[in-house]
């Protein structure tokens, strides 16, 4: 497979990855600056952390759109030669981690479509929780899908809505939006216009800022902070923000809806130098850490994360304790994507080639280890292995929130109940599968508190199992690859997508049903 720059995915490259959850994807867009592009590059860059599996960016000039896409991190899909292919005052940008659909090529985003004349571009950061629904009753009308992304439902809508006239654009999106339920942050673009919208319940953060007069919609504040635009407010759950030659316009055109944030964005998934839903991440963390330390006042030589996650939670466990703070192990900052897989003989090779401990700092120490969150927990048992093969006396072990027990559906990818280590033993038997002497899990109410924000301000369903919006009752990521009618289709660049979703036969057969 490759990417449309022409670079060549191998089946011999693996992909370094472990257990950590998965981002959920970032977007950004520009109107008003002549070098749109270049800005996205730079915007989309400073939000790869939020998904490193392809990117995208569409730029308009008033009349004409051009579109680039691959398969890849920001800088192994664009260049200068790229970047120069994309003329215009305006862009929106995408960088994904599949949370609906597989990583193809054809799943890539931006999502560009043409419909009466208008070509529409969408970004999409979350999931919608109705999405194969919708399709199984659109395609049973006649719609084609060219995509297996949960996206590709809005444009479908805002088609049906939409009557042809570019006026009744923002009705016919936010018609289309009435329609699904879950999470979403977008931003949309035709050829001389962007659209930013958020979900009624701002599930997912979404922030605009001003750029020499110029209008910027991005996932998080770090982005606005490389390209130097000043943030100006969030998008408000709820709201249709439109920038255009006319400036910025501001549409809500549904009802009040109680707020949902993610708070994993704190924990976890948002960069620390981000403001998130109003606060900065870095002290969130920072007041995590403190709140580890009111909980479990632990004794020990020292604290230390494994980089980068738990970093600034130990910061703040190491402030509140008085324990000396140690980086007791070094992360190797030059390891890419994919390396060639090592022969079997080299067990934990993965873990390694990342992280290796210090073992003049670890050596006949207590050490206690600060840690964001455990999801299967393989990963972490392999290296708390290495610290006490460094020389660690005692390998404590404390999580700046609650144990995960249960999946998210809102744009995050965590693994299946069954694969959550959480869901399935006690602490005590996490603790001994992972080769600790102590391990310890921050409470909700720590959690919640060292946010600043309101507990009923949150959606916190994946340490309750309590889902503030209805799911369908076989949802999953790969949903839409998973109504697949028969093999006799042949081969295609997708699966074959069944409109008919658990009518089909096929299908209930492949399943076990």
């Amino acid at each position: 497979m490759k990417t449309e720059n022409g670079k060549r995915k191998t089946e011999n490259d693996i992909i370094l990855q472990d257990e950590r959850p998965k981002e959920h994807c970032g977007v950004f867009g520009i109107y008003g600056h002549p070098d749109a592009a270049r800005i996205t590059f730079f915007g989309l860059y400073a939000l790869q952390h939020r998904g490193q599996e392809s990117c995208g960016i569409v730029a308009g000039d008033g009349t004409r759109v051009t579109m680039h896409r691959g398969l890849g991190l920001v800088p192994e899909v664009f260049n200068p030669a790229v970047l120069d292919e994309l003329p215009g005052h305006l862009a929106i940008g995408h960088v994904r981690y599949s949370t609906t659909g597989s990583t193809m090529l054809i799943n890539a985003q931006p999502f560009v479509v043409q419909h009466g004349g208008l070509t529409i571009a969408i970004a999409h950061n979350g999931t919608l929780t109705n999405a194969r629904e919708i399709r199984c009753r659109l395609e049973e009308e006649g719609s084609i899908f060219q995509s297996t992304m949960d996206t590709e439902v809005i444009v479908h809508l805002m088609a049906r809505h939409r009557r042809g006239d570019l006026i009744d654009l923002i009705d016919s999106l936010a018609a289309a939006l009435a329609e699904v339920k879950g999470s979403y942050s977008l931003v949309i673009s035709t050829a001389d216009q962007v659209i930013a919208a958020r979900d009624p319940h701002g599930f997912r953060p979404l922030c605009l800022g001003q750029l020499n007069g110029s209008w910027v919609v991005a996932s998080e504040t770090c982005a606005l902070d490389l390209i130097q635009a000043d943030y100006w407010r969030d998008v408000e759950p709820g709201e249709i923000v439109v920038m255009d030659k006319n400036g910025l316009h501001s549409h809500k055109p549904f009802p009040p809806a109680p707020p949902h944030y993610c708070i994993f964005e704190y924990v976890y998934f948002a960069r620390p130098d981000s403001l998130v839903y109003g606060q900065s991440v870095y002290l969130v963390r920072k007041r995590l850490g403190a709140a580890l330390a009111r909980e479990h006042p632990l004794t020990g030589d020292l604290v230390m994360p494994f980089p980068d996650s738990g970093t600034y939670a130990a910061l703040g466990y190491a402030a509140a304790t008085g324990i000396p703070f140690e980086m007791g192990v070094i992360r190797n900052h030059y390891v890419g994507r994919t390396f060639i897989q090592p022969s079997q003989s080299m067990r934990d090779f993965s873990v390694r080639i990342k992280l290796n401990p210090v073992r003049d700092i670890l050596k006949g120490q207590r050490v206690v280890v600060i840690e964001d969150s455990i999801i299967r927990g393989t990963t972490t048992r392999s290296r708390v292995k290495s610290l006490r093969e460094a020389g660690a006396k005692e390998v404590s072990m404390l999580v700046s929130c609650p144990p995960h027990r249960f999946p998210c559906y809102y744009g995050i990818d965590f693994s299946s109940k069954g694969e959550l280590i959480a869901s399935q033993q006690e602490v005590d038997q996490i603790r001994d599968f992972l080769g600790l002497d102590y391990l310890g899990y921050l409470s909700l109410e720590g959690l919640v508190e060292a946010t600043q924000i309101n507990h009923s301000d949150f959606c916190l369903s994946c340490f309750s199992g309590e889902y503030p919006v209805p799911i369908e009752s076989d949802f999953s990521k790969t949903c839409f690859e998973d109504d697949v009618c028969s093999p006799s289709h042949g081969q295609s660049l997708l699966p074959p997508v069944c409109g008919f979703g658990e009518k089909c036969a096929e299908a209930k057969k492949r399943k076990g049903v």
